[in-house]
């Protein structure tokens, strides 16, 4: 049968939408694709310049001070030491306060330390000022979460000091500042708001329900599943999933847990939107998509009953835990259940109808990727009308549920399995390999944070 003639559009539109996606990726921070990474000049900062044009408690760059964190404060315990010995730390209060940083802005300044070295041989970072537990700096800077950092060279030589305020951009800091003619200012976002560019999360355990009542847990999800969601029109449907907006299997999160007096339990990080409702209304028009942190018991949740309708629960106690692996798949309806209780597949925004209005292109070029797939999938493997044996190009059905879910869950469960664990190493890498550009797409959503950013008011974003 040959292909119509819409499909073949439909492919050099995908094929033309795919170029320009590699194209941008291709141009992000780092080589491109399959090429070798060009060296280029770089240009100093002026005096008194910043990067980015933000300031720098703005969400485009370093976020909103958190508070002064002390030795004796629960959030100490999140400062790490940094003892690199290609760093010189001037720490005049002897305390080794300057060597006390959050995880991120360590990591950063380790970068640098290198990059210094590699633009001026024999020459070392030197950090002025880091952490501040004695009140040096005025009311919200950053230097008393351990946030920011001023930094020198160990020559002190003041003519260096504009290429490295661009060496730290180059580095990572989120925001680098050219503030005095004798250091550098840098600071970074807090750690745990680093992972709210990907958006809120599912833990891996979690399951939903597929055409037919069978459940299945999000780890084991793929695109092209059914599941049961929400439509606009309030009416419980089945609907496909396109991609997933995060997919971690070894990322550690916290997640909030909504117990509701019906029994369900729904686990999700703070960031992510979950319909509540104060009054506990029957129609799902009475409910707003809201942060999972701002429910609290006596909201209530959607939960679905028999014979496909929806129902209030109320939310009796929330607690908080910890689990590896995060899950945020994104549907058609832009919704789904979750152990039985509605959410978005939206994160970050308090504003579930504008997310979906702005997912709509990823959505719209999903799902003309899926149309295509299954136009292929239809069309006769032999034209001589015998069976051939081909391998699945998307699904491997070979696997029976428990054995691809060992295998996508748990590497330590595959390398257990010596006999197949190669042959099914290989076999993921290829479903994976044609769908990683559609269902991995973070490169999206952090290009829908960033344009809000700079669009919205801060406070549209989770706090």
């Amino acid at each position: 049968m040959k292909q119509s003639w819409w499909a073949h559009l439909a492919q050099l539109s995908l094929l033309a939408v795919w170029s320009c996606i590699w194209l941008v990726q291709g141009c992000g921070p780092g080589p491109g694709y399959g090429m070798r990474p060009r060296p280029r000049k770089l240009t100093p900062m002026h005096y008194k310049q910043f990067f980015p044009n933000f300031s720098e408690n703005n969400l485009g760059a370093s976020g909103r001070a958190e508070g002064k964190i002390t030795r004796n404060s629960e959030r100490f315990n999140e400062l790490v030491c940094n003892y690199n010995p290609d760093i010189v730390f001037k720490d005049e209060e002897n305390t080794n306060a300057d060597r006390f940083m959050t995880k991120r802005c360590k990591d950063c300044l380790n970068r640098l330390a290198i990059a210094v070295m590699n633009q001026w041989p024999g020459v070392r970072l030197r950090v002025t000022e880091a952490w501040d537990e004695d009140g040096h700096h005025p009311h919200g800077s950053l230097h008393y979460e351990g946030r920011a950092v001023d930094i020198t060279t160990d020559d002190r030589e003041t003519e260096k000091y504009g290429l490295l305020a661009q060496l730290a951009v180059e580095a990572g800091f989120d925001w680098v500042h050219y503030e005095s003619k004798y250091h550098i200012h840098c600071s970074v976002k807090a750690d745990h708001s680093v992972a709210v560019e990907k958006g809120g999360c599912f833990p891996g355990w979690a399951q939903v329900t597929l055409a037919g009542g069978r459940q299945k847990s999000l780890s084991t999800l793929v695109p092209g599943d059914k599941v049961m969601a929400l439509s606009g029109t309030g009416q419980v449907v089945y609907s496909q999933v396109l991609l997933f907006l995060h997919r971690d299997q070894e990322h550690c999160s916290a997640f909030l847990s909504l117990e509701t007096e019906d029994g369900h339990r729904l686990a999700l990080t703070s960031q992510h939107l979950v319909f509540l409702s104060p009054l506990c209304g029957q129609h799902s028009t009475e409910y707003q998509a809201q942060f999972a942190s701002t429910a609290k018991p006596g909201d209530c949740v959607l939960i679905h009953t028999a014979e496909d309708q929806i129902s209030p629960s109320k939310i009796i106690s929330i607690t908080v835990e910890q689990s590896v692996g995060v899950y945020a798949p994104l549907t058609e309806a832009g919704t789904l259940f979750v152990d039985g209780v509605l959410a978005s597949s939206y994160a970050l925004v308090e504003d579930h109808h504008m997310a979906h209005w702005a997912f709509g292109p990823l959505r719209l070029l999903s799902s003309l990727y899926q149309l295509i797939r299954g136009h292929k999938a239809e069309e006769p493997q032999a034209n001589d009308g015998q069976r051939h044996c081909t391998k699945p190009s998307m699904h491997l059905s070979t696997f029976t549920t428990t054995e691809k879910a060992d295998v996508y869950v748990n590497n330590a469960i595959m390398n257990k399995k010596n006999n197949r664990s190669e042959p099914l190493r290989i076999e993921i890498k290829e479903e994976h390999s044609l769908q990683r550009w559609i269902s991995d797409v973070h490169w999206y959503a952090r290009i829908l944070y960033r344009l809000g950013c700079i669009f919205l008011d801060s406070n549209s974003f989770h706090p």
